[in-house]
């Protein structure tokens, strides 16, 4: 997920972009609501339920396996929620239900090692395929050597890591980290003015989006870090969090720029300790998949979209109301590395998910072959997965993400959606196309609400708007797992179709996300169309169903969830 905007940044760095501080609020929520009724362009969630309760229909409870960084368990929108393996017993230290993983009581860490040490910070995978195969290939000319189809990707691959690592369009120029570490050193002097004017040392953008400043250099801070808040969607958050993260983000963006002089510090192996190239050696990490507020935010925020307990009265309703969400931590902040998302797939599938939200995503695949037998397993077993386009606003018919349903084999998976993020309005100043997301006419399925997503948070039953195709994909996850517990005989290359045919399609021109050009809509995605779960409950109806499903009993938790390290 990628929250913070480098060109933002270095618009307000350099003084070019203004921010008006009376910026249009946008209803949190927006992403359920529907357009005929409300004028943003949501998904007509409340449609869908009535058209269910209509027809008389009961549900039956959906395992969804969230593929990310962690879950608060203790939040009290996601306790309800939370899938709980029925044959293990919690905290004995034994495997009770000898599935390979010990105290699986929420889902697993593969980030982690079997003494309670975890990884949160990673490096990028760029450097990391550039530094580990440089050695190999940098004095391989493929046109004097021939290569197998196996070794001309991995060339390939490398040749483009060198470009982007080595000195290349990708990599953040000098200049422009002297403007990012100017826009951040900018807004902690702000900071600093706005806590002694304001007379507290914690605000929200909207607290000082309200307030009047009386004194000159108040004035000009809170114009400043307003308008930097402002301008990434983060007027919800507050002062010390979003310098944290704007400082962390370009602590990341030195490390890239670094990247071609040092190879990457190999957190993952100081911590997991299994043997990386044995794909056997797979029985490794720990159970927590809550190590910190920190490393849970992103998959917190997801898992809320998804399936937060409905009608409660507390904070947001999620999409789905009858779900068990499944947790398996492989992402950790920078690249996830490819060994630990195919075991992730594998662990989900194996443990009785229909659906797996992945809301991650990178430009290099090493261990490809790995991820693409993890994705035809997960197919072979009927389970749909689920991706987000990513958000560097590239044509992904041209450009990198993985993983991908384009196999190495030449085929191409049929239980994958990937999805592209939409806004809430497609006028002042606002476009139905996000203007960082990814996009392709043939790589990217359908877009989906990700703009300015309020959604559970870790923290103490704290709630928070993000954005991302990290919060498109799981609105569209949600879709699927609401459609098979309605429909639980449709199959998961059924639910793909339905929601790709009953997209809506809206006939309008829009800013193509990364060039701002004048495109219509309609050609940013192969459906052309943003998801409605209203248009695909419909359509599902009128389907015959290829599974015979047995109804899946829902788990109460016989555990108090604990938050652990």
């Amino acid at each position: 997920m990628e929250i913070f905007k480098k060109r933002s940044l270095l618009l307000i760095a350099t003084g070019i972009l203004a921010l008006s501080a009376t910026a249009q609020q946008t209803p949190k929520g927006w992403h359920m609501m529907d357009k005929a009724a409300s004028g943003y362009y949501g998904i007509s969630m409340d449609k869908a339920y009535q058209f269910v309760k209509s027809k008389k229909l009961k549900s039956t409870p959906v395992i969804v396996a969230v593929i990310d960084s962690g879950i608060d368990t203790t939040h009290e929108d996601l306790r309800p929620v939370l899938w709980v393996n029925p044959k293990e017993i919690p905290g004995n230290g034994i495997d009770d239900d000898k599935n390979g993983y010990v105290d699986d009581v929420h889902g697993w860490n593969f980030l982690g090692n079997a003494n309670g040490k975890n990884v949160e910070q990673d490096s990028y995978e760029a450097a990391r395929v550039y530094h580990n195969l440089k050695s190999k290939w940098e004095n391989v000319d493929p046109k004097v050597v021939k290569l197998t189809p196996e070794a001309n990707y991995e060339f390939e691959m490398w040749r483009r890591s060198k470009d982007e690592v080595a000195g290349s369009e990708e990599k953040t120029s000098a200049l422009e980290l002297m403007f990012l570490q100017r826009a951040y050193d900018n807004c902690v002097k702000s900071d600093s003015v706005l806590r002694k004017a304001m007379g507290k040392d914690t605000y929200t953008g909207k607290e000082l989006g309200a307030y009047e400043p009386t004194e000159a250099d108040a004035k000009k801070a809170k114009n400043n870090l307003y308008g930097l808040m402002s301008g990434n969607n983060a007027l919800d958050d507050t002062n010390k969090n979003f310098l944290e993260g704007f400082g962390e983000y370009v602590d990341s963006e030195k490390k890239k720029a670094e990247a071609g002089e040092q190879a990457p510090e190999n957190y993952r192996a100081d911590v997991v300790k299994d043997n990386y190239a044995d794909f056997n050696d797979r029985f490794y990490g720990n159970g927590n998949v809550f190590v910190s507020n920190k490393s849970a935010l992103h998959g917190t925020h997801v898992s809320g979209i998804i399936g937060a307990a409905r009608g409660n009265g507390k904070g947001m309703d999620g999409v789905a109301d009858n779900v068990k969400i499944m947790m398996i931590r492989a992402v950790p902040d920078g690249d996830e590395h490819d060994k630990d998302i195919a075991l992730a797939i594998r662990y989900a599938v194996d443990n009785g998910a229909r659906v797996v939200n992945m809301s991650f995503g990178k430009g290099y695949s090493p261990e490809k072959k790995w991820v693409d037998d993890a994705v035809k397993y997960a197919e072979s077993k009927g389970v749909l997965l689920v991706h987000a386009a990513g958000n560097d606003g590239k044509n992904l018919d041209t450009s990198y993400n993985y993983p991908t349903p384009n196999l190495l084999d030449g085929t191409v998976a049929k239980n994958w959606i990937t999805v592209g993020a939409s806004g809430p309005k497609n006028s002042g100043g606002e476009d139905l196309a996000a203007s960082f997301s990814n996009y392709g006419k043939k790589e990217v399925d359908v877009f989906s609400p990700g703009v300015k997503i309020y959604a559970t948070v870790p923290g103490g039953n704290q709630y928070q708007n993000l954005q991302g195709t990290s919060m498109a994909s799981p609105v569209v996850a949600g879709i699927a797992a609401f459609i098979m517990e309605y429909y639980p005989a449709l199959s998961a290359q059924q639910v793909k179709s339905v929601i790709e045919k009953s997209t809506v399609k809206y006939n309008e021109k829009v800013k193509s996300p990364g060039t701002g050009e004048d495109v219509n809509f309609s050609d940013l995605s192969a459906t052309g169309g943003e998801v409605n779960a209203y248009e695909a409950i419909k359509l599902a109806s009128t389907i015959k169903g290829e599974k015979t499903v047995a109804p899946v009993k829902a788990t109460k938790s016989k555990v108090r969830s604990k938050r652990k390290g």
